[in-house]
């Protein structure tokens, strides 16, 4: 059998780094694939004016599946100003090309775990009764709808006279806004289908049905946001009959930030639009140890691509030894193989981090609570390299 082909995209800051570190475990585990390199970053957008080079875009539709480490996105003008002057002026507009990716491909389930790994001392607690503390397991997969709602990208600042008389057909557009003048207005949407709603609603149902989950909550704002929130809500309300034995709630975004650090441990299965589930999804990897221990996937019906959920960290990049926590770009390749179907491999790397992190003979700078900086490793904290290491070795 010929060996599966991932592509590698590195992009920014520590996501080459910890994008290296996780094949050495892939390597480890017995993982037999051939890794081509794709381009993508700040760097190419500097270059090139495009962060999502076509020639990447090539590379993912041929082979499928990628590994992607991090991503630098600044804002529009702060973009404009690192572009090579040689480019400038000629049309070149920065978009995230994380987003354009999950766009293009239509990439539009966003799959998050939260799970909490025993021994980790940046797990949530609590107090309980006559003063005890409780440690609650959290075990929530956060499913974002990827490429719909705020993250759409349909906005515009001094929108056209054409945009804006669409606007103004809107009566509370007309009693709200009208006063201001049309070239100080910034507008953005939040557009969601029925199309791609169903679809992953049925997928976290199924994803519950599966895996023996009991809850299915909805988080979103059906309340203010009536059209696109309670689309969403209707569609679950639909669904949830089909689903005997699985019990379906929705909560409002900020309710459920609240909630969660009251009873997380009541949560399973979250759906949410795109902004709202990328908040939520936060919230609860960090009851789990933060985003060094948050990763996710990105499916669509034929390509998927799978990262840490954290960003480039720049500040880091350059440090000698590294110092950051590998664990999220592990735990997302892990995802990967268990998409591909190597799903016994995916758990003996599963099970190797559970027993490093539940010894605590080997910590990262964020699992010892550090401020990061080259001192942590004078201080007992383990530098990527060797986080990576212990993995190894419990394989």
């Amino acid at each position: 059998m010929s060996k599966r082909t991932i592509v590698t995209m590195p992009g920014d800051g520590i996501g080459k780094v910890v994008l290296d570190e996780t094949l050495r475990v892939l390597d480890a585990v017995g993982f037999e694939a051939q890794y081509v390199h794709a381009d993508i970053g700040w760097k190419f957008w500097c270059k090139e004016g495009n962060p999502l080079p076509q020639r990447t875009l090539d590379l993912l539709e041929k082979h499928k599946i990628s590994l992607f480490g991090a991503i630098t996105s600044k804002p529009k003008s702060e973009a404009a100003k690192e572009l090579d002057p040689k480019l400038a002026d000629k049309g070149f507009v920065y978009y995230s090309p994380i987003v354009g990716l999950r766009q293009h491909f239509q990439l539009d389930i966003c799959q998050r775990p939260c799970k909490t790994f025993s021994g980790n001392p940046l797990n949530f607690i609590r107090r309980g009764p006559n003063d005890t503390i409780e440690e609650p397991k959290v075990d929530v997969v956060v499913f974002r709808q990827n490429t719909e709602g705020l993250y759409g990208g349909v906005e515009w600042t001094d929108p056209s006279d054409q945009v804006y008389n669409a606007f103004m057909t809107h009566p509370k557009f007309v009693k709200n806004f009208s006063w201001s003048p049309k070239d100080e207005l910034a507008i953005s949407t939040r557009i969601f289908t029925k199309k791609y709603s169903e679809r992953i609603i049925r997928i976290a149902f199924e994803y519950a049905r599966k895996f023996g989950y009991k809850r299915v909550t909805l988080c979103e704002k059906p309340n203010v946001i009536r059209e696109t929130s309670g689309m969403m809500l209707a569609i679950c309300r639909e669904m949830e009959k089909e689903y005997e034995g699985i019990q379906f709630n929705y909560t409002n975004i900020d309710a459920q930030m609240m909630w969660m650090t009251k009873n997380p441990e009541t949560y399973g299965i979250i759906i949410a639009g795109n902004m709202f589930g990328d908040i939520v999804s936060d919230g609860f990897a960090g009851l789990i140890g933060g985003l060094g221990f948050a990763c996710s996937a990105n499916i669509g019906k034929e390509i998927a691509i799978f990262e840490p959920t954290h960003g480039s960290a720049p500040k880091y990049e350059k440090l000698d030894p590294s110092i950051v926590n590998p664990i999220a770009m592990i735990l997302s390749a892990c995802m990967m193989l268990d998409h591909i179907g190597e799903i016994e491999k995916a758990t003996k790397i599963r099970n190797a981090i559970a027993k490093v992190v539940k010894d605590g003979k080997v910590r990262a700078y964020d699992m010892l609570k550090l401020r990061g900086s080259q001192e942590v490793l004078k201080q007992g904290a383990a530098s990527t390299t060797e986080m990576t290491d212990a993995i190894i070795a419990e394989l």
